[in-house]
């Protein structure tokens, strides 16, 4: 884990001491009980974690290569064209597939 700044301590031991009070939410509005939602929130408000940082937000969150389509999208277009076996094959083989 990388380090920390004196700021992100705080605010990561603050979201600590509301979570051992029983008094921290999720997003939600639910009471977090859960130790490592705990922490990965105290994490995210401190934003010392991975998701505050712009590397895992979900859908599209990796960045399309210069190399063509991402396998998905090659997955999308050999559902459309009815290819048989798409599920199990890679994305250089749904690309040969296609034809590309």
């Amino acid at each position: 884990m990388a380090r920390q700044t004196p700021d992100q301590k705080k605010a990561i031991k603050k979201t600590m001491r509301a979570f051992k009070k029983g008094e921290l939410e999720s997003s939600a509005g639910h009471k977090v009980e859960n130790p490592k939602q705990a922490i990965a929130i105290a994490l995210n408000e401190a934003g010392a974690s991975r998701v505050a940082q712009g590397a895992g937000k979900g859908e599209g969150a990796r960045r399309r290569r210069a190399d063509g389509p991402t396998q998905r999208e090659l997955y999308e277009q050999a559902r459309r064209k009815g290819l048989p076996g798409r599920s199990r094959m890679t994305k250089a083989q749904l690309a040969r597939a296609l034809g590309r």
